[in-house]
């Protein structure tokens, strides 16, 4: 296997999160068990398996690899990918590629698909994929992977299987969608990007960015930019339910040991073990 970009991984129950952030250097994430991926800021070898991806917005640290996955995947002769992003930028997404392939001449084939706030995609009879609007400096999304189950509704638990059958051949609906939140991802957002969306504290993991930590950054102007200080995680750290935290995208300002330092600091038991530093 070729090594072409840096790759962490932490698994957690059952889920595997696989990837890499750095702020203003790149941002590129995938689950391989739920087959999706978040952001194109590099593009390992290893990811290219992986067909369905979430862009959560444009800039160039989590978007220029794009056409390196799509060129890859079509010299490897493997299907087009499909790509979401904020509507706002499929067409000039696909200008761009279009550009590479007057460039590179080889086709840039690829599913490119607009998303709005809001809205839902089915990727499988389980899962299923929530948009939710952050605020950054530009558009963006947030994306949540929901698993869900149809369970038998209260009122008929204590039916038989045939007595079930007749209601369902009747055009009864015996069964309720149930949904699970199992990943969250937020991109680059200031708080309210968390905080107008609830379920993002829900989900099982949460990929949530932490560029600043030093108290000489003024979370005002940090938010005014759209990103996360430290002490936000500080004023929110009773609303986190979810079992693991990944906090990520730190400035390249700091160095690791004092972006440890000041966290545990500031959460001493880093939220009872489940925040995690992607450094």
């Amino acid at each position: 296997m070729i090594e072409n970009a840096p790759i962490q991984s932490i698994e957690h129950d059952g889920l595997t999160i696989e990837g890499y952030s750095r702020a203003a250097v790149q941002t590129y994430w995938r689950v391989p068990e739920l087959k999706v991926g978040f952001d194109f800021g590099a593009q390992p070898w290893s990811f290219m398996a992986t067909d369905t991806w979430f862009v959560s917005h444009a800039h160039f640290d989590h978007i220029v690899a794009l056409p390196v996955y799509v060129a890859r995947r079509r010299m490897m002769k493997m299907a087009p990918p499909v790509i979401y992003m904020p509507e706002s930028i499929v067409e000039p997404v696909r200008q761009l590629l279009q550009q590479f392939t007057r460039l590179d001449r080889g086709r840039m084939p690829c599913d490119l698909r607009p998303l709005r706030p809001g809205e839902e995609v089915d990727l499988s009879r389980e899962l299923i994929v929530t948009t939710s609007a952050t605020r950054h400096s530009v558009p963006s999304l947030g994306y949540i992977v929901w698993r869900r189950r149809h369970k038998l509704k209260a009122e008929y638990v204590s039916l038989s299987g045939e007595q079930i059958r007749d209601l369902r051949l009747s055009g009864t609906e015996v069964t309720a969608e149930r949904r699970e939140p199992l990943v969250a991802y937020l991109g680059d957002s200031a708080p309210a990007g968390l905080d107008d969306c609830p379920d993002m504290f829900q989900a099982k993991v949460l990929i949530c960015e932490m560029t600043f930590v030093s108290p000489e950054h003024r979370k005002e102007k940090i938010h005014k930019f759209g990103h996360i200080h430290l002490d936000d995680f500080v004023d929110r750290r009773d609303q986190f339910q979810n079992e693991l935290i990944i906090a990520a995208h730190l400035s390249t300002r700091y160095h690791p040991q004092t972006v440890r330092r000041m966290v545990q600091k500031a959460l001493p038991g880093m939220l009872e073990g489940r925040l995690m530093l992607w450094l």
